[in-house]
């Protein structure tokens, strides 16, 4: 690079350096104001450990692993409690899987991500004929789930509805599920409500136990019209135990939709790992719906996250299909900058080539102005060291400045000038030493 080269390039890095800090520090203080990045542990609450909720939360831990951030899977008792959790800043959980029906009547700072599967209410009662309607089981000894569970809400809300109550001829008994099985099958209760996945092993072991039979709730429609949470759906005959031919027929069930639900502060970033893990956990169907039908914006209680509805419509963000997911975040924050930047970078650009033009002329002027006040004093004799002095400095000072190319006819210009001004000092005999140039 040559001399002149390089000193163009300094003198504008010298006029575009308060432009480049202020730049700076514009980026800097947005910064602070940009979305933090997110957050390297998330907790969701989830269920008994032996539970569907619990075993789905594990899968989606994978997706999270994989991506460089830890999912906790806090276990708990229920639905119930999850809520009550997420509704306290304080517990640190701000993902919980949710059974339909529980929600509470407060619930504000909370949003839907997706409804993930069906959970069929399971009823089943001693004795030799399945029962149609649950007005069947008055004077009868029910367990109904754990306080606080979301059995438990389920079931007395039926109940409630069917006109059966808890009055001393009919006993409502707390048992969690383990129990509830071991009392049903010892018949020390009559009949116990469960909401569970149809994969779980006690819903076999009942429906093989002689003596108990799984309620066909002819008023299913009703029910699922009565609340809205749920669904009617139908259990094939057959397609618990092909073999064993379980259950013998088809039977009519109401099946709560699980959801997964979020506080309204959960770092939007994190919404399509949830999405990414649910779809991989829930996309495949079972035996109560078909391969595509969960993950879903369907059948949720809360208002469906943003981001959420965005990776429903278009898939996972453009960035994380691309690029890992830190880097994606990172370029994804990055980019609320750069119009601020751009506001900066725009004047700068604009302004800042005139600037060094100008400053560049305004020092030609000024030594064109030196060389002025010499020529109207060559005739005054008394001023001979004078000038000579101002026109030696003004040459040395020419001399040393390495002009940027661009101005390099102005330059010669005025080395052509202070030649011109000597030789009239000389022609004017007030000049007693020779030129500095050769």
């Amino acid at each position: 690079m040559s001399r002149s080269a390089g000193n163009e390039r300094r003198e504008l890095f010298r006029y575009w350096l308060p432009w480049i800090v202020a730049s700076a520090a514009l980026v800097a203080l947005a910064w602070l104001f940009v979305e933090p990045a997110p957050p390297r542990q998330v907790v969701i609450a989830t269920g008994s450990r032996l539970g569907a909720y619990h075993a789905y939360a594990q899968e989606y831990a994978g997706v999270f692993s994989a991506n460089g951030i830890t999912l906790e899977v806090r276990e708990t008792s229920g639905s119930v409690e999850n809520y009550r959790l997420l509704l306290d800043p304080s517990s640190g959980v701000q993902a919980a899987i949710v059974q339909g029906g529980t929600a509470p009547q407060e619930a504000s700072h909370l949003q839907a991500i997706a409804s993930l599967f069906l959970e069929p209410v399971w009823v089943f009662v001693r004795g030799d004929q399945p029962p149609v309607r649950l007005q069947e089981l008055r004077g009868q000894r029910i367990a109904v789930g754990l306080d606080g569970s979301g059995t438990h809400m389920v079931a007395l809300q039926l109940l409630e509805a069917s006109g059966v109550r808890d009055d001393g001829t009919t006993r409502f008994v707390s048992l969690e599920t383990g129990a509830a099985v071991e009392a049903l099958m010892k018949g020390d209760i009559d009949a116990a409500f469960f909401v569970s996945s149809p994969a779980a092993s006690f819903i076999r072991d009942l429906l093989r136990a002689s003596g108990i039979q799984l309620l066909n709730l002819e008023e299913a429609e009703a029910y699922s019209r009565v609340f809205p949470f749920l669904r009617q759906v139908k259990l094939p005959r057959g397609v618990m135990d092909l073999e064993a031919d379980l259950p013998a027929s088809d039977v009519r069930l109401l099946a709560p939709v699980a959801s997964l639900v979020v506080r309204d502060d959960l770092h939007p970033a994190l919404v399509p790992l949830l999405l990414e893990g649910a779809t991989r956990a829930h996309e495949s169907g079972g035996l109560l719906v078909e391969p595509g039908t969960f993950p879903s914006m369907k059948f949720v209680e809360f208002p469906v996250d943003k981001s959420a509805r965005e990776y429903f419509r278009s898939g996972p963000p453009f960035l994380q299909r691309f690029l890992p997911f830190w880097v994606a975040a990172w370029v994804d924050r990055l980019k609320l900058l750069v119009l601020p930047l751009l506001t900066i970078l725009f004047p700068l650009f604009k302004i800042a080539p005139p600037l060094f033009r100008w400053r560049t002329r305004k020092r030609v002027y000024r030594w064109y102005g030196v060389l002025r006040d010499v020529e109207e004093g060559i005739g005054d004799a008394s001023r001979r060291s004078e000038l000579i002095s101002r026109l030696e400095k003004l040459e040395q000072e020419v001399s040393a400045v390495v002009v940027p190319l661009a101005y390099m006819d102005e330059y010669f210009d005025l080395r052509l000038h202070i030649r011109y001004v000597w030789r009239r000092l000389e022609e004017a005999g007030t000049s007693g030493a020779s030129p500095p140039w050769p």
